[in-house]
């Protein structure tokens, strides 16, 4: 291996690039802008700055496969040679800035011709370490794989031990239960392990996937306060400090919100081990500190547990200091072997514990055999009982799932139309094995069976039902067997009365026929069950009625039935965000009636109304469906065109202007005059660069339009 740790030079910034992608920093050499630096990692003066460039000529020397192997660079990274991109490692967008993928090792290959040759490496990073870190070294990659094979070698073993220890934990746990159980050791075994796996070089060359090897090192790692306080809150016994509840619970809250703030993209996974190491030593601190306390009031064997605690805890910061560049990378901190050392005195002195326990269980071996033999004779007997009663509350149990399950689509869903559809499809699986028929009310107040099921169902039930149902009488609450009608009639009512009153749907449904196995059901209790469903579903099918009557109130115009403004200013920002990603063009019309006030001044207000509801049918009949109309306020009016240009825009506002001039402003040639109207026109990006402007674009349009003479089209400049 050939270490590469002599003339690095550094650069704070990003280079700009060429129109062909290369940096200019590698193509124009300003020495003056390069400084020395013994190793490429955090440069001095940072202030905040996120970008940093280093640079280094490879030395000569004799390599079958030569690679260039970095240990981990803080965040993500570029390597450039001869005006070539070598390498990369994340993902850079267009300001350079990128997120954090993992701390990996990096092998890098290098061409035959690498000797003498300047090297470029572009990084980035919002952490608080920028540049490269550990080892820089040129050697062949079978010596690269041996080399991360013996780095790995110790840690490897260690973490086999632990997971020895972990199952042999576990296996003491499913047989001794208490306050000192073997889960606690366990748990820590597991997560140590795994944290020193994760950890390893050698991970990498069992699955490359540095990123989920980082969250398998970041969940292990945010644990390990978890377990150190979960351990010693149960073998300190009483005189475990109150502090030690309180840490693990705020560990395991801290942990849980870390990983999933970091998986869904709220942070980076990289800039939570900083907070968790400033946690983790005040922890640490609390932890033992606490304990040590009462250490001459601990037994021999706990005061074992806290020194081997201490010891871990101690390695832990001193490897923390490591890591944040206090201590030299140099040193090799032994946090695994303080790890096992605390673990094996857990053990041992677990073990020693359940020896001793174990003749008093043998003791009390004899006095359990006979009471669960007492017991095992009533449980039988108990048994025969509640085996009875499933059978009666199977059906009624998978059932109410179902319901529920089908009210929870109802809400789901976006209009009473869709609710409805899926309520057909559902019906019959809800109420098997009960034959029946659903009825769905029509304008003219009758009712059309939509679904039926169930043995000869058909020509059991009418294939429709009269007005005002004469001929059915609804079962209701309460409930007697001798009563109910044939067939069972329930009526599914939808608030507001959106039918005067009258159901919505009627279910239909044959008598019960229970198997034998179920006849203890009664079908006094199927039909009350089948009564209350309808109610659920009926006050399902109602909060969704109001709930589409109040969007439809909110978002509608109530004089034309257009969409109103905040519609339409919700959906203006909806499609600029979509032309923005997409670079599709955005076109705007505003237009406005022209001499609105003489007219309404002239024929009155509700001839006014009445020429408002002309123009919006108008423009409801000459746009599209994926353009949006809207009453922007009083006579004025805005149209919405995605992905139509300023010239297609302009297209359809004269077509519109001319359709509005041939139009009657009212109905039966009540009113004798026609209407025109003003249009300006504006469209994103060739009126204008910023969305924030188009509006402006189109109104300064419109003011053109109406002083050039009205009754006609006038686009926005760019």
């Amino acid at each position: 291996m050939q270490p590469v740790d002599e003339g690095w030079q550094y650069r704070w910034g990003d280079s700009p690039l060429m129109p062909d992608g290369t940096p200019q920093w590698i193509v124009q050499d300003e020495p003056g802008q390069w400084h020395d630096i013994g190793f490429p990692s955090n440069p001095p003066g940072r202030a905040g700055r996120e970008h940093a460039w280093f640079r280094v000529t490879l030395p000569e020397g004799e390599w079958f496969s030569p690679m260039l192997y970095i240990y981990s660079v803080d965040i993500i990274v570029q390597a450039w040679f001869q005006g070539e991109l070598l390498y990369q490692y994340g993902t850079f967008d267009e300001q350079g800035r990128g997120r954090f993928e993992g701390w990996p090792w990096h092998e890098i290959p290098l061409p035959e011709n690498y000797e003498g040759e300047t090297v470029y490496f572009r990084v980035f990073s919002n952490y608080t370490d920028i540049g490269l870190w550990g080892e820089v070294a040129i050697l062949d990659h079978p010596d690269l794989v041996l080399h991360l094979v013996s780095r790995s070698a110790k840690s490897l073993v260690i973490a086999t031990i632990c997971g020895l220890i972990a199952l042999l934990a576990l296996i003491f746990a499913s047989i001794q239960r208490g306050p000192m159980g073997f889960a606690s050791i366990a748990l820590f075994s597991l997560v140590t392990g795994t944290m020193l796996v994760a950890e390893t070089p050698a991970s990498l060359l069992i699955a490359y996937q540095p990123l989920l090897w980082d969250y398998l090192a970041a969940g292990s790692y945010f644990l390990v306060p978890v377990t150190l306080a979960l351990l010693l809150q149960q073998w300190l016994a009483h005189h475990s400090p109150a502090v030690l509840g309180w840490l693990w619970k705020f560990h395991l809250g801290f942990a849980v919100l870390a990983l999933l703030a970091s998986l869904s993209g709220l942070i980076n996974l990289s800039s939570a081990f900083l907070v968790f190491d400033g946690l983790l030593l005040v922890s640490l601190v609390l932890l033992v500190g606490s304990a040590a306390l009462r250490f001459r009031v601990l037994y021999r064997e706990q005061q074992i547990l806290l020194v081997t605690c201490g010891l871990f805890a101690v390695l832990l910061i001193a490897d923390m200091a490591v890591a944040h560049g206090f201590l030299p990378w140099g040193w090799l901190v032994p946090a695994s072997w303080g790890a096992l050392a605390f673990a094996l005195a857990v053990v041992s002195i677990s073990v020693w514990h359940f020896s001793r326990t174990q003749q008093a269980l043998q003791q009390m071996t004899v006095q359990l055999e006979q009471k669960v033999a007492e017991r095992t004779a009533r449980a039988e007997a108990l048994a025969e009982r509640e085996a009875a009663r499933s059978r009666l509350l199977t059906l009624e149990s998978r059932k109410s799932q179902k319901l529920a399950d089908l009210i929870s689509g109802i809400q789901d869903c976006a209009v009473l139309e869709e609710a409805f559809e899926l309520l057909a499809r559902a019906l019959p699986g809800l109420y098997m094995p009960m034959a029946g028929s659903f009825y769905r009310r029509r304008p003219d107040g009758s009712y059309e069976r939509v679904a039926t099921w169930g043995p000869a169902a058909e020509t059991a039930f009418p294939a429709s039902l009269d007005r005002g149902l004469p001929s059915l009488t609804e079962t209701t609450l309460p409930l007697r067997s001798q009563a109910l009608s044939d067939p069972l009639c329930f009526l599914l009512r939808v608030e507001p009365g959106l039918t005067g009153g009258s159901p919505e749907g009627v279910l239909l449904l044959a008598h019960p026929r229970l198997p034998e196995s179920l006849k203890g059901y009664g079908t006094v209790r199927v039909v009350a069950w089948v009564y209350q469903s309808v109610e659920k579903l009926g006050i399902t099918l109602s909060g969704l009625a109001l709930r589409e009557e109040l969007q439809r109130f909110s978002y509608e115009d109530g004089l034309t039935g257009l969409k109103n403004r905040r519609h339409f200013d919700e959906l203006f920002r909806h499609e600029q965000e979509v032309s923005r990603r997409s670079g599709r063009s955005l076109s705007l019309l505003m237009l406005d009636i022209d001499h609105f006030k003489r007219f309404n001044d002239t024929y009155g207000h509700e001839a006014g109304d009445e020429a408002l509801k002309m123009l919006s049918r108008v423009l409801a009949r000459h746009f599209r469906g994926s353009d949006t109309v809207c009453r922007y306020g009083g006579e004025e009016f805005a149209v919405l065109l995605p992905g139509a240009t300023s010239a297609e825009a302009t297209e359809r506002a004269e077509a519109l202007r001319r359709a509005v001039a041939s139009e009657p402003a009212g109905e039966g040639g009540a009113v004798p005059e026609h209407l025109t109207v003003s249009v300006g026109v504006a469209c994103w990006p060739e009126s204008c660069t910023e969305f924030g402007d188009l509006f402006r674009a189109a109104d300064r349009a419109l003011y053109r339009a109406k002083h050039a003479g009205r009754n006609r089209v006038a686009a926005a400049e760019a």
